[in-house]
């Protein structure tokens, strides 16, 4: 019959079979058919820096990267990107060698992943974990180990002892994320020593996800894993311009690593997308290069937001667990009366005009992520304000 395969074997590949449309899709759909203030994905509703966003014009008018940029990055952000590991954290960084610019954050991880993960490695990864680690893994035939965040005295704390169970002779790398999304949670410096010691002492790889660098909120700041001992030969290290400069549709993100480790991160990245978001890595140079007045602008207007947002849901009625980082702030919908974040979230645009994202979907564990609810709050302070008085008359 015209039409008909040869096999009745599902098109998608089986590693994976359990990934189907993502659930920022999904929730980001439902906001636009019911016309809900959008706390579910995490995009700001305002752009970055104007001189940024005209740098990027300035960019394509000169006809820079316009057309195909160099395969590791235009030589201006690799040595930005060098620059700014340099100023913030005293890690010094050959922009030649030892830096790739990738298509955002996202590209990164799953570059990094299928680089350096063989079918059968074990990766431990903090749960509730980014979706795309999940994806990513299971693309490059590895499998997942979930050290999960447990909540404690208002915020979701590492069991170390856990974490160190979870290492085989089998674990290839540890897949870590500070500050942590959805959690907000960040390391403590006793935390990532120990981590640290660990992967020293078992050998192992380590991959950070550090795209909310400039979004802590208490203590002495980021502190990245690769200036621990032991780690800089160790540890690929993946920022992102979208978070802290807000403009995540421009795709640019970027590794830096030991040479070794970012040749193999460029062996496969060259095959994903190649290149990526030429004129605006030149604005990105620039961006990086901002005075330290704009990070800490930055921080302060997030934090203000965070609070607001938090608040607002504990009036509401939500457990809060007020986060140290990112632009997140986790629920616990058991106070309400609700135990399914799944359904909760589902007719939340309906009940309130709100759309939020279950961390059931961060957890491989789905009923230990069960009863919580993530919000977004890069948003506009009146449109928090106008969400959080919705949720509480809900």
């Amino acid at each position: 019959m015209a039409g008909m395969t040869s096999s009745a074997r599902p098109h998608l590949n089986r590693r994976l079979a359990a990934f189907g449309t993502t659930i920022f899709a999904e929730m980001s759909a439902l906001a636009v058919a019911t016309g809900a203030i959008n706390l579910g994905q995490g995009f700001p509703d305002t752009d970055g820096p104007e001189e940024i966003r005209e740098a990027a014009v300035r960019a394509l008018r000169d006809g820079r990267g316009n057309q195909y940029p160099p395969g590791p990055g235009v030589p201006e952000l690799r040595t930005a990107i060098a620059a700014h590991q340099q100023r913030h954290y005293n890690l010094s960084y050959d922009p030649d060698t030892e830096v790739l610019v990738t298509a955002g954050a996202t590209e990164a991880i799953a570059a990094s992943l299928l680089a350096l993960v063989e079918p059968g490695d074990e990766v431990v990864a903090l749960e509730p974990y980014y979706d795309s680690y999940a994806a990513s893994i299971a693309m490059a035939g590895g499998t997942r180990v979930p050290v999960t965040l447990r909540p404690h005295d208002g915020s979701f704390r590492l069991d170390l002892d856990e974490l160190r169970a979870a290492v085989t002779d089998r674990t290839r790398l540890l897949l870590i994320n500070t500050p942590h999304n959805p959690t907000g949670t960040v390391l403590t410096r006793a935390e990532l020593a120990a981590i640290a010691e660990l992967a020293v002492e078992r050998d192992l790889l380590v991959v950070t996800d550090e795209v909310y660098e400039h979004l802590v909120f208490d203590g002495a700041g980021h502190l990245p894993l690769a200036t621990f001992p032991g780690m800089r030969e160790r540890t690929v290290s993946i920022g992102s311009a979208g978070k802290t400069f807000s403009f995540t549709g421009w795709k640019v993100g970027w590794v830096t690593a030991a040479p070794a480790l970012v040749s193999a991160v460029r062996a496969v990245k060259q095959f994903l997308t190649y290149v990526t978001s030429g004129p605006f890595q030149y604005a990105v140079a620039e961006a990086l290069a901002l005075p330290d007045s704009y990070f800490e602008e930055f921080r302060r207007g997030m934090l203000a937001r965070r609070d607001i947002l938090a608040e607002g849901l504990t009036a509401a009625g939500f457990e809060v667990f007020r986060p140290a980082g990112t632009y997140f702030v986790t629920t616990d919908i058991r106070p309400l009366g609700e135990k399914d974040g799944f359904a909760f979230c589902r007719a939340l645009p309906e009940r309130a005009g709100v759309v939020a994202i279950p961390n059931a979907v961060f957890y491989d564990d789905r009923e230990a992520g069960a009863p919580f609810v993530r919000f977004a709050f890069c948003k506009r302070e009146e449109v928090l304000r106008e969400a959080a008085e919705r949720l509480r008359r809900m």
